[in-house]
């Protein structure tokens, strides 16, 4: 892909990083050309000094043929305006803002641009990891509605059909790891010992797929 990253602080530049070392062409944005010490050393990163709201900046850098644009600087009115601008002028396909104060997100939501409401994120993630410890979080969608969460099975439901576990709207069985080799379970695939299932899950039923994996035999 080609990716622009508006904002260079710890949060653009990690993602920078992590971009080009996956194989994209990444060019970052940010008004303080000494953000640029933040980047690592890689062919695929170009620095861009400047605003990520200025259209010949965001030209400099490519934005219309960008496959994303992220903006992740510290101000909210920063990132929308970046965002708005790169969607709705130049349709970028894939367009992320970060949101520093929870209450815009849906705000922004009805603009069509996905946001990452940090603290939200981050307090949702420790809630769910404290409530739910024995289950692992892989990935979370929107603003942690829907998460992606892995459990090796318990002794108890071994033979049952794993679609036994799922609840309509709120959990699916996606992913089964069974002796080290992953596949997609059929509807009457059965549980087998030492299974590691993933769940899709919806953030407000977190607590029923605790109780199928917590529950004892015979209670």
């Amino acid at each position: 892909m080609k990716v622009i990253v508006v904002g260079c602080g710890r949060v653009g530049a990690t993602l920078a990083g992590l971009l080009a070392s996956e194989g994209h062409d990444v060019q970052v944005i940010d008004r303080r050309p000494k953000a640029a010490r933040r980047l690592p050393d890689s062919p695929r990163i170009r620095f861009h000094e400047g605003n990520g709201y200025s259209r010949a900046v965001l030209e400099a850098a490519g934005v219309e043929y960008a496959d994303a644009l992220v903006a992740v600087t510290s101000g909210d009115n920063s990132n929308i305006v970046s965002a708005r601008t790169a969607k709705e002028t130049y349709r970028v396909p894939n367009v992320l803002a970060r949101i520093h104060d929870p209450s815009r997100a849906d705000i922004y939501r009805e603009l069509g641009i996905p946001t990452i409401a940090s603290v939200r994120w981050t307090v949702h993630q420790i809630h769910q990891m404290l409530l739910h410890r024995h289950l692992s979080p892989e990935i979370s969608f929107g603003n942690g509605e829907t998460l992606l969460y892995r459990s090796e099975l318990p002794a108890y439901l071994t033979g049952r059909p794993l679609a036994e576990f799922e609840v309509d709207g709120e959990i699916r069985v996606v992913e089964v790891t069974r002796a080290g080799r992953s596949l997609i379970p059929a509807h009457s695939t059965p549980a087998q010992a030492g299974d590691l299932v993933t769940f899709a899950v919806a953030a407000i039923a977190l607590g029923r797929l605790r109780g199928f994996l917590d529950k004892e035999l015979g209670t």
